[in-house]
């Protein structure tokens, strides 16, 4: 148990690391740190959002960590990250989602987009962004480094929460889930996801 929670106290992410540049294509164009890929309005890379449900259909919301750069003590989707350069990007998801929650699980790819927010005056995310699908009922153990709070929420209750206080959460996260809940719906519903029958 010692070296579990060890490893759940260990620190993951690195402002030196590379990560992957791409062109509006997602083609890989080149390397850069992941300090200056998120600095003023930021630069174009690769990264992933997962979203993990309970085998009630309930969704893993994660609260990203008050020592997040940017968006912090936001709630998000249960795992997003970025590949490393020279990993894939299954393997950066499988990566993250041990080091953040200690889960291993299997994923679906749904799509992918992009999008560029900035964050006050101290930096932007500009990524092109891939998004994942999972279910696992594996015992979480987050990492406090990364994780401030964590939950699992129904589609219906995520809803009423996203609609009374919407600036809790991630740009990224509402986006994506609004993209979720119309156009994947059977995606959502395959994993026992309860969603309306109007529309999310």
């Amino acid at each position: 148990m010692s070296e579990l929670k060890n490893h759940m106290d260990a620190i993951v992410s690195f402002d030196s690391e590379m990560l992957i540049l791409v062109d509006n294509h997602d083609q890989e164009i080149g390397h850069q740190n992941k300090l200056s890929c998120h600095a003023g309005s930021g630069v174009l890379h690769r990264a992933f959002s997962l979203f993990l449900f309970n085998e009630s259909g309930e969704l893993l919301l994660q609260q990203r960590s008050a020592n997040k750069q940017l968006w912090p003590l936001y709630w998000s989707n249960s795992c997003c990250s970025h590949p490393r350069r020279g990993e894939t990007m299954e393997a950066a998801i499988a990566r993250r989602a041990q080091q953040e929650l200690g889960i291993v699980t299997q994923f679906q790819y749904l799509y992918k987009f992009q999008y560029q927010v900035p964050y006050k005056d101290i930096g932007s995310e500009h990524e092109l962004c891939w998004v994942f699908i999972g279910q696992s009922s594996a015992p979480t153990q987050v990492n406090d480094n990364e994780i401030a709070g964590w939950r699992f929420i129904s589609a219906a209750d995520l809803e009423k929460e996203m609609q009374q206080a919407p600036d809790r959460f991630t740009p990224w996260f509402k986006l994506e889930w609004r993209r979720l809940t119309h156009d994947f719906r059977d995606a959502l519903k395959a994993l026992h996801v309860q969603l309306s029958t109007t529309g999310v």
